[in-house]
């Protein structure tokens, strides 16, 4: 008798709140999909870094399992809520609340079961959709194949189950300790309006947004700086929400109650009264609806964000097939060239050095006690004037700070510990293996080549750097900015080029292999050139101090991280970047895109697992809340339509009470969002020099949160008519 009765309220549960269903279907097809990125066998023998999609998708998984099961025990006690007049009359006839609360923890069992074995279902495809979208921007091909790892299934299975399990507990144990009088009251709690101080409390609205215009001025002046900050700045904002919503329910309230202009316009007394009582009862939901909202944005704009890096500027890091750096300037690179020769057609072969003007040991040390040499003047130009290390190095008097410039130098952080130069025809040749025309210098005269991303803030170095040759001081001759290898092979940032004739007052600094291959590189290549060091000989290796003493420490080779690659030390250097920073020994172009891409999808997909499942819980809640009254609405739009209005004019007062109730959290999460995503879209922009709008990201964000939002709107408008029409 109770089963067929549990399945029948499950049946009738899954019609009411349909919208809910479907948001657990998809969250849970949602869920098994991105799990499957963790356990992806493929994967995980392409890449030495499969660990960091595992790590990041597992985090993105405990944040959203936290979330839904908000969501249920919200749902779960929600309908309990709306249905104990119900449960009240069971124990009326003589049901024992042991025999009801199971009752109802088998009806809620049976519609998590239905929604998790529909997943599944869906799971399976979508499944495909995603492994096939990370293929294609991992450049590798993928062949449709299902995929049923136990592992995944059961993770899937625990994260969902375990959310369900807690919130059907936790709601048993509240119904066994209500009464027949508790349970015939509940429903009538929510609709219980009760107001007090509402004077008072109204200004807490203009102040609100006051305080909300102070926010955005802290995040776009420069207020946040430390990781101090940034906590106040998160709980002050979270306060914030919750007090707008208190502030203008109380400020609607008055409103109303003070006869504005407004108020008895259309059907405005009809849709304040409605709004305003909806707030009053919700204003704690609609804050926690707003920040989800808000995370569901940031999570989309950070994924478009970096998925645009990879379209823009990946592709500009890499221009030579191969490139090799060597700290030793004796290194013929045969080596290196025997495996590459081994391995693929090599069509052209380059070796050449980077030149520094390295002074003698005692001119030095008299140019650190005068804060004067031209050895490292480039090097401090750009440490003192780049916004990217805005005061860092800088005495607070405004003068370099050469001791943190030398030892950062020192230890590769950005640049060399002497300024970079390269000669004329070293710079021809390798621009003629990029398919760059040929640059000619005039007598006496140099160049630069810097990133394009500084090349605005080094308009004036210019002026103040001298580059000496061998008949006296060069001239400058222009900028190039073309992408050409500068994160750490040729220089850091920047690279001097000067006349081959002018080259012979430098010191090679370190050498270079540049080599142009036929078709595409095989894709263990690079793992064979790096295990042409072996790391225990790299362990062996006493490792100098790096001591202002023992600065100079050039005999390092390399170090490794922890894909195995060997990272460049000792005289070599990375440049300015900050945001994806990537600086090998050995750069073989055609692995190291696809995999420097799937470090950034590692990034890309959990934000947008988070936002989509963010986004699909409160819009959950919202629509759950208003198809939930229907009954209630019923009656009142049967009054008006007594009173004579027509179905078209019912149809748009529906659509007006949706609109106003759906907008609010929406429109303050998107100044929020918005604020905060401009701000680090402008931010991002800067530090990786991508041409792109700095609105660009949130607008995309907004739009695929647009077509979501739409969806659902529809849906509940939908139900929503449909269950008031008389």
């Amino acid at each position: 008798m109770t089963g067929k009765l549990a399945f029948r309220n499950m049946r009738r549960s899954a019609r009411d709140y349909l919208v809910y269903f479907l948001t657990m279907t998809f969250v849970t097809a949602l869920m098994f999909a991105f799990n499957s990125l963790i356990f992806t066998e493929d994967i995980e023998k392409m890449f030495g870094v499969a660990g960091i999609m595992a790590a990041l998708v597992g985090l993105a998984t405990f944040f959203i399992v936290l979330i839904v099961a908000w969501l249920i025990n919200y749902m779960v006690r929600f309908m309990l809520e709306k249905r104990s007049q119900e449960f009240g009359i069971y124990l009326l006839i003589g049901m024992k609340k042991k025999e009801i609360a199971r009752l109802y923890i088998r009806e809620n069992a049976l519609l998590g079961i239905a929604a998790f074995l529909l997943g599944m279902v869906l799971g399976v495809f979508l499944q495909q959709v995603i492994l096939a979208i990370l293929y294609s921007m991992i450049q590798i091909r993928y062949d449709i194949h299902m995929e049923f790892n136990t592992a995944c299934i059961l993770m899937t299975m625990g994260c969902y189950g375990g959310c369900y399990i807690l919130a059907i507990l936790r709601s048993g144990r509240k119904f066994r300790k209500m009464n027949i009088h508790d349970l015939m009251e509940a429903q009538k709690k929510n609709e219980e309006i009760k107001e007090s101080n509402e004077q008072l409390k109204k200004w807490l609205f203009p102040v609100s947004i006051l305080f909300l215009a102070v926010f955005a001025g802290f995040i776009f002046f420069g207020g946040i700086q430390s990781a101090g900050n940034a906590l106040f700045f998160l709980i002050g904002l979270v306060l914030v929400i919750y007090l707008f919503y208190i502030g203008l329910s109380s400020w609607l309230v008055c409103y109303v109650r003070r006869r504005g202009n407004g108020v008895y316009r259309g059907q405005n007394l009809f849709l304040l009264r409605q709004f305003s009582s909806k707030l009053k009862t919700m204003s704690f939901t609609m804050g926690t609806l707003t920040a989800l909202f808000t995370v569901a944005f940031l999570g989309c704009t950070i994924a478009l964000m970096f998925s645009d890096y990879q379209n823009k500027i990946l592709e500009t890091k890499f221009p030579f097939d191969i490139q090799i750096y060597s700290g030793d300037v004796e290194d013929d690179f045969a080596d290196e060239m025997a495996v590459i020769e081994g391995s693929a057609r090599v069509l052209d072969a380059f070796p050449y050095y980077i030149y520094a003007d390295i002074p003698a040991k005692e001119q030095e040390e008299s140019a650190d006690v005068q804060g004067k040499t031209r050895a490292d003047q480039v090097n401090v130009w750009l440490s003192t004037h780049l916004k990217t290390f805005g005061d860092m190095y800088r005495n607070k008097d405004g003068s370099p700070d050469r001791k943190k410039i030398k030892k950062d130098s020192a230890d590769g952080i950005f640049y060399c510990r002497y300024d970079t130069y390269m000669k004329l025809s070293d710079y021809n040749h390798l621009r003629k293996m990029l398919g760059y025309t040929e640059v000619s210098l005039k007598e006496g005269e140099y160049s630069i080549h810097v990133k394009e991303r500084i090349r605005e803030e080094v308009g004036a170095m210019k002026e103040d750097i001298h580059i000496e040759g061998d008949e006296g001081e060069l001239r400058f001759a222009g900028y190039y900015t073309e992408p050409f290898s500068q994160d750490g092979h040729n220089g850091g940032d920047y690279v001097i080029v000067v006349p081959d004739h002018a080259i012979s007052s430098l010191t090679p600094y370190y050498a270079e292999l540049a080599v142009d291959i036929e078709g595409k590189a095989p894709t263990d290549l690079g793992k064979k050139l790096d295990e042409l060091t072996e790391p225990d000989e790299w362990e062996e290796e006493e490792t100098p101090s790096r001591s202002e003493d023992k600065a100079d420490a050039e005999d390092i080779e390399a170090d490794t991280d922890f894909a195995g690659h060997k990272w460049m030390t000792g005289n070599s250097c990375c440049g300015s970047d900050t945001i994806v920073v990537m600086s090998v020994s050995n750069m073989v172009r055609d692995n190291l895109i696809p995999e420097m891409k799937y470090l950034l999808s590692a990034l890309i997909f959990p934000c947008f697992y988070i936002g989509l499942v963010f986004l699909c819980v409160a819009l959950t809640v919202l629509s759950v809340h208003q198809l939930s009254d229907s009954a209630k609405y019923r009656f009142r739009y049967a009054v008006l339509k007594k009173l004579g209005m027509n179905r078209q004019e019912i149809g748009m007062l529906i659509l007006k009470q949706l609109a106003v109730y759906y907008l609010c959290p929406v429109l303050l999460a998107c100044v929020i969002g918005g604020s905060v995503s401009v701000f680090m879209s402008g931010k991002f922009i800067f530090y990786t020099g991508i041409h792109t709008a700095v609105a660009n990201y949130f607008g995309f964000a907004f739009l695929l949160f647009f077509g979501i939002y739409v969806l659902y709107f529809i849906t509940t408008y939908v139900s929503f008519r449909r269950n008031v029409e008389v």
